[in-house]
């Protein structure tokens, strides 16, 4: 039978040195809050339930939990004494059984799936407390993890830590696991007979050690762990996390002329044989199919980039776009919430908002789908094979049929049916002599303004 999981994450944590309104858990790597990265990582571990503790700005933080997993619960901290207290706050999600619980942090947005699988396997062993923690380059302010043989004994902060302690390189990141059946006995046991008056996680293993349960740590990568305070660490934990995840890109066949200029989101989906040049800017919701070519400084959220797409340089794709096999939108050219057929031509200059492009065809520079009247939106429909002129607006509702013409300069206002010729603009006449005239009538006006 399956062991069940409980997910406990504490996100209670004010986080005032990240100087902000809004609550630390909710500020954003990759273009998701905090917490969601270590929401998903429950999920990715088959938690049976999660739970969320939260202090300040709970409402808010209640609804990310929510819209991340609509049965996880939400448990207040009204009294911020330690973090074993905030692990109470939940006590009725403890006090279901569960085989395994997982007390994890919201603002640890790097931590992965392995890790948590390695330790529900060593509590599946036996173990009752096992604590991960990892090899510090410099340990100086982390507390220790002090170990016989592969038993853990103690939890010592730095400041308590005697000389030959403080030696140890093996560190406390934080995160703990317990077996079901004692986790709520462990945390009922810890106590706030310290200088500070609070309740501490890191107590539980001497209690546990003391009943004589079993107690291990467990070692996981440094960068998994780091927990967010400033908006500094919020900086450093967001380039950890592009460089893995251009990493992982590359590795399954994505080419990029200049991985540390790309940026991606979370849920940024991009397939084999894509090259990507330099100074590319993926916002959320965003496939990119097989073939194609992103070229420099394009920004892209919200669309889908059909198969041997070629796009930019400098294209702004908006959300609601979709570019079908073969499509080109080239350089200064903005697309929203269009939809663009294969082999269509969108190649400089140009803005299509609320459209449908047909197949192979062109869209000369400069041409605007005026699809706003200060109220509403509007569509603006365009057939297979047509050629859009120059400098050309397309005022919204209308539609272009297959293979039909608009001449450059033009203002359509009104259906262009297939295979004809649009044509909006006055008619050129041509004044003879008259370029003399204004030459000369500027002529004089700029003596006189000399000569005052």
């Amino acid at each position: 039978m399956a062991r069940t999981c409980l997910s406990l994450i504490l996100a209670a944590g004010e986080g005032t040195r990240m100087r902000s309104s809004l609550p630390k858990v909710l500020h954003e790597v990759a273009n998701i809050p905090m917490l969601s990265h270590v929401m998903r990582v429950c999920s990715a571990v088959q938690s049976d339930k999660v739970a969320v503790v939260v202090g300040k700005g709970s409402e808010v933080v209640g609804e990310v939990v929510k819209n991340e997993n609509a049965t996880a619960s939400v448990h207040v901290q009204t009294e911020r004494l330690g973090t074993a207290h905030a692990t109470l706050a939940a006590r009725e999600a403890l006090e279901h059984d569960s085989d395994d619980v997982l007390v994890l942090f919201g603002d640890t947005p790097l931590l992965t799936p392995e890790t948590l699988w390695k330790m529900r396997e060593v509590l599946a062993e036996g173990v009752c407390v096992v604590v991960v923690g990892f090899y510090a380059n410099d340990p100086t302010g982390y507390g220790r993890l002090l170990e016989e043989g592969d038993k853990l004994l103690a939890i010592r902060e730095h400041a308590e830590a005697t000389e030959e302690e403080r030696k140890v390189e093996f560190c406390n990141g934080g995160i703990m696991g317990f077996s079901g059946e004692n986790a709520l006995a462990l945390l009922d046991a810890v106590d706030n007979k310290n200088a500070k008056g609070e309740y501490y996680l890191t107590d539980v293993v001497e209690i546990a050690n003391s009943m004589g349960l079993s107690v291990k740590a467990l070692e996981a990568p440094e960068a998994e762990l780091i927990g967010v305070n400033t908006r500094n660490g919020l900086a450093e934990v967001e380039e950890l996390w592009q460089k893995t995840a251009r990493e992982n890109l590359m590795t399954l066949g994505v080419t990029m002329q200049a991985p540390h200029t790309v940026f991606l989101s979370a849920d940024t989906v991009i397939e084999p044989d894509v090259e990507l040049e330099p100074n590319v800017v993926f916002g959320p919701k965003v496939i990119v199919k097989s073939g194609s070519k992103i070229k420099a400084f394009s920004h892209i959220e919200g669309a889908v980039i059909g198969e041997h797409a070629d796009i930019g340089p400098f294209a702004r794709i908006r959300p609601g776009t979709e570019l079908s096999s073969g499509a080109k939108v080239g350089n200064f050219v903005e697309v929203k919430n269009a939809l663009v057929h294969e082999g269509a031509k969108i190649n400089h200059l140009t803005y299509v908002g609320d459209a449908e492009i047909g197949s192979k065809t062109n869209i000369g520079a400069g041409t605007i789908t005026c699809n706003y009247d200060g109220m509403n939106k509007h569509k603006t429909t365009i057939g297979a094979g047509a050629f859009i002129g120059s400098n050309s607006s397309l005022v919204a509702p209308v539609k272009i049929g297959d293979g039909a013409y608009v001449a450059s300069g033009s203002v359509i206002t009104e259906d262009v049916p297939g295979n004809a010729l649009g044509i909006g603009r006055g008619r050129q006449s041509n004044k003879e002599g008259m370029g003399e005239e204004i030459r000369a009538r500027n002529a004089a006006l700029k003596a006189e303004r000399s000569a005052k």
